[in-house]
């Protein structure tokens, strides 16, 4: 479930309301040609100066749109020589009004510089921000500027152009980051593949090569007539075919069980994916003592329910995983397995037929299920324990003051 309306970083928009709100952001920028408007409004100029300032105003703006707004809003795009005239032209308008109508113009230079940290490669990026932020002082040097106008123009021109710069460089390492997760899912379904069938080879590898061999002997025994023989080969080859379909299903059974470690990466892939933050505990993918796989498998399947309740139906912003170990009243210990929202479900909490099957799939593993409004009555938090086994083997006991080596 992605947001309608908030963009994300690096990647052009989905629909109108995300590119209304990038141009929106971009549009603050736009507060600087405050200076070469007023200018042309009030200044003396004549009409003929005027005219020029509005065409060449509107040449600039033209590029600007171009190689900034087209490239932010539309997405996508790289370095071409049509860019880099484009950027050239820019930099001339700029040096041609201030020098013909004024230090007003200077404002210029801070969309040129943007436009350049841009635009550039990103190898050349912080060089061209430095030129046009040279050109910047060096016209209003020329042009007898004060202090008071040419400084904020040349500090603005440089942050915004090397702020342009970085954004470019994280949305190129967000690309990366994209590119490396999709690889990894890659790798890991064709290792999880290899897996599966050095494991299949192993378990049937033997049972069928006997198969064959009981199956060679039959036949050489039904050709002796020794039929009591056969009979038993026959026997043997039911008892080797039956266990070896009890071994895949029991493979297969492994493999189809989650497991605690894949369930909460998945689950922090599919909050990220929803706008959602995930605040998980990292110690969720360690080992735990105690915790047998069907315990493990069961809350593997609570982690993977509530999250997908989250994401569907809770309209949530935030969302918090913990595992925590309790001790029951009886002495024994149990594993919590807690994910809570700040979302609108307690307002409709009651469980649905995706809970209910959690709950029996729970009690399958001498486990319970509790769902209800999160803490101080906000969100929706599901709670799922099961039991620990005893931890056999010698357990050391430190004396208190003293110290292990």
């Amino acid at each position: 479930m992605k947001d309608p309306v908030t963009p994300h970083i690096g990647q052009p928009p989905e629909n109108r309301r995300q590119a209304f709100v990038k141009l929106c952001w971009i549009s603050l920028w736009m507060i600087y040609l405050a200076y070469p408007v007023s200018d042309l409004l009030g200044g003396p100029h004549g009409a003929a100066a005027r005219i020029a300032g509005w065409i060449l105003l509107a040449l600039f703006l033209g590029c600007y749109a171009v190689l900034v707004l087209r490239r932010t809003v539309a997405g996508g795009g790289c370095w071409s020589p049509v860019r880099g005239w484009l950027l050239g032209a820019m930099l001339l308008i700029s040096l041609a009004t201030c020098f013909t109508l004024g230090d007003n113009w200077l404002a210029l230079y801070t969309y040129t510089a943007v436009s350049a940290g841009l635009i550039l490669p990103q190898r050349f990026a912080m060089y061209g921000v430095g030129v046009v932020t040279g050109c910047v002082a060096v016209t209003g040097l020329a042009l007898h500027s004060y202090g008071a106008v040419l400084i904020p123009i040349t500090l603005s021109a440089f942050l915004g152009g090397s702020a342009m710069t970085g954004l470019q460089r994280l949305v190129r390492t967000m690309q990366e980051l994209r590119e490396a997760r999709q690889a990894v899912a890659a790798l890991a379904a064709s290792d999880e593949r290899l897996r599966m069938a050095r494991d299949l080879h192993d378990l049937l590898g033997h049972s069928l090569s006997l198969v064959t061999l009981k199956s060679e002997l039959t036949s050489r025994f039904m050709d002796q007539e020794r039929y009591a023989e056969a009979r038993a080969q026959v026997d043997d080859i039911e008892r080797v075919s039956r266990q070896a379909l009890v071994d895949v299903r029991e493979a297969i059974g492994g493999y189809r069980r989650p497991k605690l470690a894949v369930e909460v990466a998945a689950a922090r892939t599919a909050l990220t994916a929803a706008d959602i933050y995930a605040d998980t505990d990292p110690a969720i993918a360690d080992p735990h003592p105690g915790l047998g796989p069907d315990e493990e498998g069961a809350l593997g399947w609570a982690l993977r329910e509530a999250v997908t309740n989250v994401v569907r139906h809770s309209g949530a912003g935030h969302c918090t995983v913990r595992l925590s170990e309790h001790m029951e009243p009886n002495g024994s210990r149990s594993l919590c397995l807690e994910v809570a929202d700040d979302g609108g479900g307690a307002k409709k909490a009651g469980h649905g037929n995706g809970l209910t099957g959690l709950a029996e799939r729970l009690e399958l593993a001498d486990g319970r299920l509790e769902a209800g409004p999160g803490e101080h009555g906000r969100g929706f938090a599901v709670r799922a324990s099961v039991p620990l086994r005893a931890v056999t083997g010698p357990v050391e006991e430190v004396v208190p003051g003293t110290v292990q080596q």
